[in-house]
């Protein structure tokens, strides 16, 4: 896996006219109803998905393919959360621009689209950002994964190296199959990124776990799992000389992708890659 960064060099000017023509094509349609267990804080806000509270094996075992520093170890959610049905599009990301929230500079887009695309470029900062301004505007703890939340959330019960199974195709994610590996049949390579939904979703109903953008989490970049949390919160450090990804981007091998891989980056860097998902701390019950 390659991972290209950039500076941020976008350009505000262009931001404010495609917020302005984006306004003017706005209409006041009523939004189609959400499914079953899916829910919105405001109307701009991500759709959400309830995790149930549970232990899993974080990790992989030692006869999965690819795997990296990974050890199995359990780890255990004492109360639901949720998470974003799908990953940040542009579409929102706009709307944290348009209130203040985000920079007020809109990403590029490489020429494959804005919209309903995951929004990229998001550093670690970026991210934390957006997750504020959800918070602030809507009053709620919106925020991001931990490491452990992510992975809980990717596998949604399962224990193979997808949640689909121990295989996986072009048909189920967006990533790189040009080539057949010991993960996935030889597919096609798209080279982009795709409207998040493009594909089924996991057991938990969460889209794009696997592929399409990495997704920043909380977590400092830790080598193993020497001393790792397992009470489910962020593995912080006094100094955090990286942050964490997970998912794989559309730009990586089967390998990459797997509910258990993970990878690191400075929390300064933009990449073409990497987007956000996010998490939201749930009213305990009485």
């Amino acid at each position: 896996m390659v991972r290209i960064n950039v500076s941020a060099g976008w350009i505000a000017a262009a931001a404010v006219l495609l917020l302005g023509s984006h306004a003017m094509a706005a209409t006041k349609a009523k939004p189609a109803p959400l499914p079953k267990g899916v829910f919105k804080d405001c109307r701009d806000c991500p759709q959400m998905v309830t995790i149930p509270a549970g232990a899993f094996m974080m990790g992989s075992p030692v006869s999965e393919k690819n795997r990296g520093a990974e050890d199995l170890h359990k780890v255990t959610f004492a109360k639901p959360f949720a998470v974003s049905r799908f990953e940040v599009t542009f579409d929102e990301w706009r709307a944290c621009m348009k209130g203040g929230g985000c920079a007020p500079m809109l990403p590029p887009d490489e020429g494959w689209g804005r919209g309903k695309r995951p929004v990229i470029y998001m550093n670690w900062d970026d991210a934390h950002a957006y997750v504020g301004w959800l918070a602030k505007s809507t009053g709620k703890p919106y925020r991001m994964l931990s490491e452990s939340e992510w992975e809980y959330a990717a596998r949604a019960g399962s224990k193979t190296a997808f949640s689909y199974g121990p295989f996986l195709s072009a048909a189920q994610a967006n990533f790189d199959a040009s080539s057949k590996t010991d993960l996935n049949p030889k597919g096609v390579k798209r080279a982009k990124t795709t409207p998040v939904g493009s594909f089924k979703p996991n057991g938990f109903g969460l889209y794009d776990m696997h592929g399409n953008v990495f997704e920043w989490v909380q977590d400092c970049w830790h080598d193993d799992y020497t001393d790792a949390p397992a009470d489910g919160s962020a593995w912080e450090g006094k100094e955090c000389e990286g942050r964490m990804l997970r998912g794989g981007s559309w730009e990586d091998y089967a390998g990459d992708i797997r509910a258990a891989a993970r990878t690191g980056g400075g929390a300064d860097e933009r990449s073409y890659a990497d987007g956000i998902r996010v998490a939201l701390d749930l009213p305990v019950k009485p």
